[in-house]
């Protein structure tokens, strides 16, 4: 989903860097974005580190003078759905040290060149912090944390000229082919009901809304969440 947004940002001029723990994986966005014409960068990061996230915004400042959009895109869980009773430590270090740590850590460290462009802010919610999903506890557990913070910061940050968002999308992200592929229903039970009947596309679908909320469109929308799930959410 990351890569989505990347080229959906690449597509409209932006200059990208991209955050990658996998270099291959990162090295190869950054070239699919500048195929787009634009400019784009890489950097190895472990964003359960702070020393590798200040790291990685400080490229992103020598490199292009500034940061004006952060979005917070990372996030590990388990490929396969565990009852709340069978949650371990490791899965909830797993789930809470990549995406709400490395959020705060990035909204932090982005925040005093944020406040320079009067830039955005877009973290990555999830359904099954919403609805509470089965078998995903500590996962959308760590999506709401996402969502509390992220609401906060609007609240604290809005008269600094930081706009806060949360977008929950539902895409066909390397993710949910694990969960199709470990449960071939999953993607009937998901579609069955929703009004528009697919899973999104990273590119087409989940990018252009990260590019609203980026975008001076959005200027006066802060501390909501937005759906990009084809009316999943409503219809449960």
């Amino acid at each position: 989903m990351g890569r989505g947004i990347v080229l959906a940002f690449a597509a409209e001029g932006a200059h990208c860097v991209v955050a990658d723990f996998n270099e291959e994986t990162g090295r190869q966005v950054v070239r699919e974005a500048e195929a787009l014409g634009t400019k784009a960068s890489f950097v190895q990061c472990d964003v359960t580190n702070r020393a590798s996230v200040d790291a990685t915004v400080a490229h992103a400042v020598d490199t292009f003078g500034g940061v004006d959009v952060l979005v917070n895109n990372a996030q590990r869980a388990p490929y396969q759905p565990t009852p709340l009773l069978d949650h371990t430590d490791e899965i909830v270090d797993l789930c809470f040290d990549t995406g709400f740590r490395g959020t705060f850590y990035f909204m932090q460290a982005a925040y005093p060149h944020l406040k320079e462009s009067k830039g955005r802010i877009i973290n990555i919610g999830s359904a099954s912090g919403l609805e509470g999903s089965r078998g995903m506890g500590a996962y959308g557990a760590a999506k709401e944390a996402i969502r509390a913070i992220s609401k906060t910061a609007a609240r604290e940050w809005g008269r600094d000229g930081i706009n806060v968002n949360i977008l929950c999308p539902l895409a066909n992200s390397p993710g949910v082919g694990k969960l199709i592929e470990a449960d071939p229903e999953f993607e009937k039970r998901v579609t069955s009901s929703q009004p528009i009947g697919r899973i999104g596309d990273c590119v087409d679908d989940i990018g252009p809304v990260a590019v609203f909320l980026a975008s001076e469109d959005s200027r006066y929308v802060t501390g909501h969440t937005l759906p990009a799930d084809g009316g999943s959410y409503i219809v449960r």
